[in-house]
């Protein structure tokens, strides 16, 4: 893309000096990551490293053209995924509705914060048997073992999101007349979305996480449940085939929240 005229020459020499790097640091991460493909393959052939216990670029690959051809491994795929995107926006609601009231009831957060800091730093992988006993061996328990894993970090982040907003702009919509769902909807959400689109990013990220704990306890279908079985059997492959496929999948919706918060930001 041609510069327009009305740039100087130290704007031009800027524009195509961010431009080279972002080339070579694009350039550097492929090659680290071909130099890892490579090194693995390699260390595995020449007997480096038991193919048996740390599988292969290519027998992962083999793996997973086996278990395409019956639907398997797809259907695995999309359970991890449903139960993913079924808590992130149940976490992502809650975290708004109760950061929402904290912020208007300033008397609840007082009492709720040390409740909500224990819970957040409580872990969630002790109260898996429990759910397990109260809920049963379900989807159910995998959804709520999920949520617990994020939702109490999205409530405090977005509520301090929201008491982040500078006090003379409230101030002013009070002078003008506003009340507080003015206040609400007119300035303290839009000048938190950047805090609520970075609780989105990580909250996805731990909603996986916490959709793989539950599923390594209470599922009978999904990559959680594929990786435990396989190291129980001993098919690594399968076990290494569903951590790259996982590594797949958070890019994909991490790049997804990316295309939310562009268009946000515009």
């Amino acid at each position: 893309m041609k510069m327009p005229e009305t740039y100087s020459e130290n704007h031009k020499r800027y524009i195509k000096r961010c431009k080279r790097d972002r080339t070579l640091i694009t350039i550097a991460r492929i090659l680290v990551f071909v130099f890892f493909i490579g090194f693995w393959e390699l260390s595995t052939r020449i007997g480096l490293v038991d193919s048996f216990i740390f599988s292969s670029p290519s027998r992962i690959i083999k793996c997973f053209a086996g278990l395409s051809k019956g639907g398997l491994i797809f259907r695995h795929m999309w359970v991890t995924v449903y139960e993913t995107l079924i808590c992130f926006f149940i976490v992502i609601s809650l975290g708004m509705l109760i950061a929402t009231l904290m912020w208007r009831f300033r008397t609840v957060f007082l009492i709720a914060e040390p409740y909500i800091v224990l819970l957040n730093s409580l872990p969630k992988s002790a109260l898996a048997p429990v759910l397990i006993v109260w809920f049963g061996n379900n989807v159910k328990t995998i959804v709520i073992a999920a949520v617990s894993v994020a939702v109490f970090g999205a409530i405090l982040s977005i509520y301090t999101g929201f008491i982040s907003t500078e006090e003379e702009k409230i101030k002013l919509i009070r002078t003008l007349g506003g009340n507080r769902g003015h206040i609400l909807f007119k300035l303290v959400i839009p000048s938190s979305l950047p805090i609520i689109v970075n609780t989105m990013k990580v909250n996805l990220g731990l909603s996986l996480v916490g959709v793989i704990i539950g599923e390594f306890l209470a599922a009978k279908e999904g990559l959680g449940y594929l990786i435990i079985y396989g190291s129980q059997v001993f098919k690594m492959d399968w076990v290494l085939l569903s951590i790259v496929i996982l590594c797949i999948l958070s890019v994909i919706l991490y790049q997804l929240i990316q295309l939310l918060a562009k268009k946000i930001d515009r």
